[in-house]
Parts: C-alpha cells; sequence; structure tokens
C-alpha cells in the first residue's frame, strides 16, 4: 500500500476550455503530467453554489449533468498540479483528500489479506 492524494474537481459537462469539455482537459493534461490515473464520473444529479439542482435532463437549461473528475498519485505530484488546474477552472470547487492506494499495476497474491491487516489489525479467518 502507499500514501496518496485524491484530487476531486467538480464541473458540469458544459463546462469548456479552448473550445473542448473542461473534464476532458483536465484529464488530458494530467495524463501529459504523468499522474498515476484519473477518471471523469458523470453524476446523476447535483447542485453547487448558485444553488441550481443540475441533472441530466434539465426543462429549463437542456442537459448538463454534473461530472465529478477524481485525480490520484503522490503528494508531490498532485501539489505540481494543482495550478495547471487553476488556470483551467472559471469556477466550482475542488476537493484534496488522503487516500491508501492498494497497488498499481499487476495484481499480487494476498493483496486483500494485506489490506484487511493494514487496516483491521488482524489475519483473514479461514
Amino acid at each position: 500500500m502507499e500514501d496518496a492524494i485524491l484530487l476531486r474537481i467538480f464541473l458540469g459537462e458544459d463546462d469548456m476550455i479552448d473550445g473542448k469539455p473542461l473534464y476532458r482537459a483536465v484529464i488530458e493534461y494530467s495524463r501529459k503530467a504523468g499522474l498515476a490515473g484519473a477518471t471523469a464520473l458523470p453524476a446523476p444529479l447535483g447542485f453547487g453554489i448558485s444553488r441550481v439542482l443540475r441533472s441530466g435532463l434539465n426543462l429549463d437549461v437542456g442537459i448538463h449533468l454534473p461530472i465529478v473528475v477524481e485525480i490520484v498519485d503522490r503528494t508531490e505530484k498532485i501539489e505540481a498540479f494543482l495550478p495547471i488546474v487553476d488556470d483551467m477552472m472559471q469556477s466550482g470547487p475542488a476537493t484534496i483528500e488522503r487516500a491508501r492506494v492498494l497497488h498499481y499495476g499487476r495484481k499480487k497474491p494476498g493483496l486483500i489479506e494485506c489490506f484487511r491487516q493494514q487496516f483491521f489489525g488482524q489475519p483473514m479467518h479461514s
């Protein structure tokens, strides 16, 4: 297991930068920056500081899904990436939290047992 940071960025699917969706640009920049992983997740419903509910279909404004971009890597790599995100975003929140990553790459035997011992302090019973 490794200590890591989870950067979570909250966007809308119609947020754009340079003619492309912002969530796509964030993922592309994170890949170019060599970060360990990034995923864009559509959310069926959400609201932000405007208090306007956003969903898959809002009859008043059309389609506007909330999108959450999650990026995981070591602290120093996330810290180096934050100015890029800051330059790209016009509004919206982002959160950072500590994470424990089970593994990167190939699965190794005993991984789940290692996880259990790390978090629960006792071996798995047969």
